[in-house]
C-alpha cells in the first residue's frame, strides 16, 4: 500500500490520455475495466490469461486492494494494471470517449432492502456514464447472486439504448464466460444457496 499503490495508482487531477494504452509501461492492444474487484481474483486471472490487456482496477475498501497489490507484485503485473482506490464515478467521468473494450461490474453490493434501492450502482445515470466509456462493440458485464439485483439490472439495460443484450439462450447468463476463474464472493453465494447470473451486453 505504501510503496507499489502511488506507482500504479491513476492521477485523476489530470486529464486522461486520448489513447488508455498510454497509462501502461508496456504495450497493450485493449483495455478492460474492473469496478469494484473485491479481492483482486478476477482481474488477476484476466492479466495473466493475457499479455496484451491494460486492466484499470478500482476498489475502495484497503483489504481487497491489498490482496491485489500483492499478487501484481508476486506475479510482475504492474506494467500493465493500473488501479484506483476510491469510488468508481469520478473515475468513468474522468476517462475519455469510447475508450474502454469491457467494463465488468461483478458481486456489487445488491443493497436488497427496498429503502436502499436508491444505493444501487446501476442506475440511468451510471449506464450513461458506462455507455460512453465503452468502444462500439464493447462489452458490458455484470454478476451477482441476488436474483431481485440481476432483475433490476437487465430491466434498465434493455431500456437503455446504448445496450443490446447478447444472450441467445439461457445458459448464456447462466453459466460463467469463458475464461471465468471464480471469486470469493460466487464462492459464498454458492455456499449459502444464491444461483449467480452473468449478464453480457454489448455497446451499440
Amino acid at each position: 500500500m505504501e510503496t507499489l499503490l502511488p506507482q500504479l495508482a491513476l492521477d485523476l487531477s489530470s486529464p486522461a490520455p486520448a489513447d488508455l494504452g498510454r497509462l501502461f509501461e508496456v504495450p497493450v492492444t485493449r483495455v478492460h475495466l474492473e469496478s469494484g474487484f473485491g479481492g483482486g481474483e478476477h482481474l488477476i486471472a484476466m492479466a495473466l490469461a493475457d499479455p496484451d490487456l491494460g486492466l484499470i482496477g478500482v476498489e475502495p475498501f484497503v483489504n481487497g486492494m491489498a490482496k491485489a497489490l500483492a499478487a501484481i507484485e508476486r506475479h510482475g503485473l504492474a506494467g500493465r494494471i493500473r488501479l484506483h482506490n476510491a469510488d468508481s464515478v469520478p473515475l468513468l467521468d474522468w476517462l475519455p470517449p469510447a475508450s474502454l473494450d469491457r467494463l465488468y461490474l461483478l458481486y456489487p453490493d445488491p443493497w436488497p432492502k427496498k429503502r436502499h434501492w436508491k444505493r444501487r450502482f446501476v442506475d440511468r445515470a451510471n449506464l450513461d456514464r458506462i455507455a460512453r466509456v465503452l468502444r462500439p462493440g464493447a462489452e458490458f458485464r455484470f454478476a451477482s447472486d441476488w436474483a431481485d439485483y440481476v432483475d433490476w439490472t437487465l430491466a434498465r439495460l434493455l431500456a437503455h439504448e446504448a445496450f443490446r443484450w447478447t444472450a441467445m439462450q439461457a445458459d448464456d447468463w447462466r453459466r460463467p464466460w469463458d475464461g471465468w476463474p471464480g471469486t470469493r464472493y460466487e464462492a459464498k453465494a454458492l455456499r449459502e444457496g444464491r444461483v449467480p447470473a452473468y449478464l453480457r451486453t454489448e455497446r451499440r
